[in-house]
């Protein structure tokens, strides 16, 4: 699934390209897909609408258009791509591409914005343009992002002290903080030095401060180049990251060694999810 800064690459890539493009027609071929609209009026309501703004919060990708807020949620494999026409799209190999195009939105300049999805685990929600899009329903139990500068590890010591759960799930789960999932969970613990099966409660002031600093250096690092790419994730053209190069700990093999103490890295699973660690470089608390 992406998280925070492959969704950030996304919306920067759409922003780049979308900037006051006008959608002319909007065609939902999933009807999942339209999660809080019968298909026909999210389809009608997007019409001759223009892309003012784009933005991110956590791994929601949020469109701000002259009337409407459109919200957009990529889940484990979706994408968006734009072509140059129609016949483009209707050119895409049957089997590989063109069945899992789920959205099409046709602009006036004669490009489709299209949303691929093999999974068909994204979803889009369209509501009439608030004040504070950030406090629309289908993010109302969505935390501070990640790479909110408001956010303090006061905060997050205050969140984690009455919870027993592993630091690693509190670190996944998007009430608490959102944007960072299993990737950057595993490489954002090994950086602060905690052991992912560290109670929450058990942490420190100390110990968030680490916490958080290591968050804010490796998603602007992973931001800058580009996102994690493991599996299928790419964004725009098949632009894809870099980030997955200089990953310390998450999805190394049984003989790969920690970089800072050259013990073995160990896999492990924690609430059901694989997880990286160094047991010599992240002690349990």
């Amino acid at each position: 699934m992406p998280e925070a800064p492959e969704v950030q690459n996304v919306i920067t890539y759409l922003a780049d390209q979308l900037q006051d493009a006008k959608i002319v027609d909007a065609r939902i071929l999933h009807p999942k897909l339209a999660a809080n609209l019968p298909v026909d009026a999210f389809c009608t309501m997007l019409k001759n609408q223009h892309f003012r703004k784009f933005e991110r919060l956590g791994k929601y990708l949020h469109f701000q258009l002259d009337d409407l807020d459109l919200i957009a949620h990529l889940r484990m494999e979706g994408k968006f791509l734009i072509l140059d026409s129609m016949a483009d799209v209707d050119a895409l190999d049957p089997v590989k591409d063109r069945k899992h195009i789920h959205a099409l939105f046709t602009l006036e300049d004669g490009r489709v914005l299209c949303y691929k999805d093999t999974r068909k685990f994204g979803r889009m929600y369209l509501y009439p343009k608030a004040a504070n899009w950030q406090a629309l329903p289908v993010l109302a139990n969505v935390g501070k992002d990640a790479l909110d500068p408001s956010l303090t590890a006061q905060e997050l010591l205050e969140k984690g002290k009455k919870r027993k759960i592993p630091v690693k799930t509190f670190l996944l789960d998007q009430k608490a903080i959102a944007g960072i999932g299993n990737i950057y969970a595993d490489e954002i613990l090994f950086h602060a030095g905690i052991s992912p099966a560290t109670p929450a409660c058990h942490l420190d002031l100390e110990d968030w401060t680490r916490i958080l600093d290591a968050t804010r250096a490796l998603l602007n690092r992973a931001i800058e180049l580009g996102g994690t790419t493991i599996r299928s994730f790419s964004y725009g053209d098949g632009h894809a990251g870099s980030f997955q190069n200089e990953l310390a700990v998450h999805g190394k093999d049984k003989e790969d060694l920690c970089k800072n103490c050259q013990g073995k890295i160990v896999q492990t699973r924690i609430n059901g999810r694989s997880t990286w660690y160094c047991p010599n470089c992240q002690q349990e608390k």
